[in-house]
């Protein structure tokens, strides 16, 4: 009576042992299933029953009595009759429709689009993504069969190329320009979510979420886009150089032995030197050199008869007299 009460199955029932686990075949080797035996399904979990490699009956949460009450299909495909009563042998597998959560995807090579302001971009972006079982019947057909144990890791590759394939389209056919893809980013995750989920449910999946946690340029064309931001950033050169020279008076002013007069020559090298910059960069708004001051009048133009002064008596002569009208001494 041992060894007979060994060959048969009165409870059915599965714990997931650890994470990443999709797909459990019950181990059923030399085991039959008694007639009236319990089988238990969790939440999080789906039960399949399969007859020679077709699937059969499909079980959700909750305590199920095994009769031809309960297994119609089974028991169509082995003809048995309303009063069926024999223990009987059936593959069983147990699905986890658990949410595998922080599935990671990215992009392995650049996706090169065409950008309005930047012409041809090559971009990159990666983000993560949240699936479950949905169909227990296309999984078993199309992905986990009569493997032992199937894990998330043997789907991963499959699900990050087919994501790639569908963002390098999304990306392509997007009117977005590159710089405006930051504030899009939910917006592309809603369109990748909808594209995607077809494709997913030809696998027996259901896609419940999808992120685009980043899109960025190549390190070396990361590093053009830097350098425009920062000559944006600098706008007009003179505000910019007012700025530079605010900036510094507190540096120079602590400076120990520095004194205000070297202080005042520095500002005034910085404002010229930037005074000859902006004219370099742009010479059409260069202003026009202040004319050189005229010469100082001397004392006999002033006022307006040429004149000069006696040798002997120093007074005041016309300067084509020979002689001072005052003390009559000769002139040279």
């Amino acid at each position: 009576m041992s060894f007979f009460s060994k060959q048969f199955i009165d409870v059915i029932d599965w714990t997931e042992p650890e994470e990443g686990i999709l797909s459990y075949r019950y181990p059923m080797e030399d085991r039959e299933i008694r007639n009236g035996g319990q089988l238990t399904v969790r939440d999080s979990q789906l039960a399949v029953f399969v007859n020679e490699g077709q699937v059969a009956d499909v079980f959700r949460p909750g305590l199920h009595t095994l009769t031809t009450e309960t297994l119609p299909v089974l028991t169509y495909l082995r003809n048995w009759d309303k009063a069926f009563k024999s223990p009987f042998k059936s593959d069983v597998y147990f699905l986890s429709t658990r949410l595998q959560t922080d599935q990671k995807w990215g992009t392995a090579n650049p996706i090169t689009i065409r950008d309005k302001e930047f012409g041809a971009v090559r971009i990159r972006a990666y983000g993560i993504y949240a699936y479950r079982v949905g169909d227990a019947k296309l999984f078993y057909q199309k992905l986990s069969g009569t493997v032992e144990t199937y894990r998330v890791a043997d789907l991963e590759g499959q699900l990050r190329n087919t994501i790639v394939a569908r963002m390098t389209d999304t990306l392509a056919n997007s009117s977005i320009d590159f710089l405006d893809m930051a504030g899009s980013q939910t917006r592309l995750g809603q369109e990748m979510l909808a594209a995607l989920q077809p494709l997913f449910a030809e696998l027996g999946l259901r896609l419940e979420n999808f992120v685009v946690e980043n899109i960025s340029l190549p390190e070396e064309l990361q590093k053009v886009l830097d350098q425009r931001i920062q000559m944006n950033m600098i706008g007009d050169l003179g505000r910019y150089t007012q700025f530079q020279v605010a900036q510094s008076i507190p540096v120079a002013a602590a400076n120990e032995g520095g004194s205000p007069a070297g202080v005042g020559v520095g500002l005034g090298a910085g404002m010229a030197m930037a005074q000859q910059m902006m004219g370099a960069m742009n010479p059409a708004t260069t202003p026009p050199a202040s004319p050189a001051p005229p010469a100082p009048a001397s004392a006999g133009t002033a006022s307006g008869a040429a004149t000069k002064f006696c040798i002997s008596c120093g007074h005041s002569m016309p300067k084509s007299a020979r002689f001072c009208p005052d003390c009559g001494g000769a002139q040279q």
